[in-house]
This record gives structure tokens, sequence and C-alpha cells, in this order.
């Protein structure tokens, strides 16, 4: 198994590349969804601590503004909260709750990142090997802390 760093499906780019002025003629043959079954690995998550918070679109949004308030009021200063891909508006969401809640006694510091995320791809019959694709994801990491007196 290859690991690429083109996404299946990805059509022929006819594009000069604006540093080398060639054109790029690198292509990924599409996915057929009778050929191969799409499986997405899970992302890589940061060490877990008490005061972190990965935030997704399946949970239920009060319950995870509830918890980082929670972890606010039980004497922590501070609360990660972390968001991948769709859950970064979710994530800048409760962050800002948090911020309006606390009444000027509560700041946000905010860092983004690229996180690298790998889907195999399972033949479905036995004429083609697997494969495995990797894709960028953008992700936020939102720290809610309290601020000095």
């Amino acid at each position: 198994m290859e690991a690429t760093s083109k996404r299946v499906g990805d059509s022929v780019s006819n594009k000069k590349d604006k540093k080398s002025g060639e054109k790029s003629a690198d292509t990924v043959p599409p996915m057929d969804e009778e050929e191969y079954q799409l499986r997405k690995r899970l992302p890589r998550k940061l060490p877990k601590r008490k005061n972190d918070i990965y935030v997704n679109m399946q949970s239920n949004f009060k319950g995870q503004l509830e918890r980082a308030q929670r972890i606010l009021d039980a004497g922590s200063n501070e609360v990660f909260i972390h968001g991948l891909g769709h859950a970064i508006n979710r994530a800048i969401n409760i962050a800002l709750q948090l911020k309006a809640r606390g009444l000027g006694t509560i700041e946000v510091s905010t860092n983004t990142s690229t996180v690298e995320l790998i889907d195999d791809l399972y033949p479905e019959n036995d004429d083609v090997s697997s494969e495995v694709q990797s894709r960028n994801n953008s992700a936020v990491h939102i720290r809610v802390f309290r601020l000095s007196s």
C-alpha cells in the first residue's frame, strides 16, 4: 500500500505552476464506488487533559457548552476547546458563548492548524489492491481562560 497526498477523485490539472511555469499533469483516477469502499480513519488527538474538550457535530451543543462551563466553574482557570473540519464553527461558538457568559472576566486565545487525515480504500473485488489516501483538514484550538484580577 502506498500513501498518496492526492485525493482520489481529483481531476487532471492543466494549469501552469506559478513558480516553475510548468504544466502539471498529475492524475489520480476517480474513485469508482463499485470498486472501492472508503473508510475514514479517526484523526490523531492531542493528549486528553481534564480541561480539554474535543468538539464534534454529533454531540449536543448545549451539552458541550455546559461541560466547558462546569470545567471553568470547578476552579480551573482555563479550558481548551478543539474543533476539526465542520466542527470549527461550533468550537468558536462555544468559546464565544463562554466569553459572553463571563461578563468581561474571560478571554480567548485561538490557534489554527492543519491536520493530516488518512483514508483507507478497500477493494470490493480481488482485481484491485487496497489503497491509502491522505488529505488535510483545518483545525482550531481555542484556549478560554479567566483574566487575573
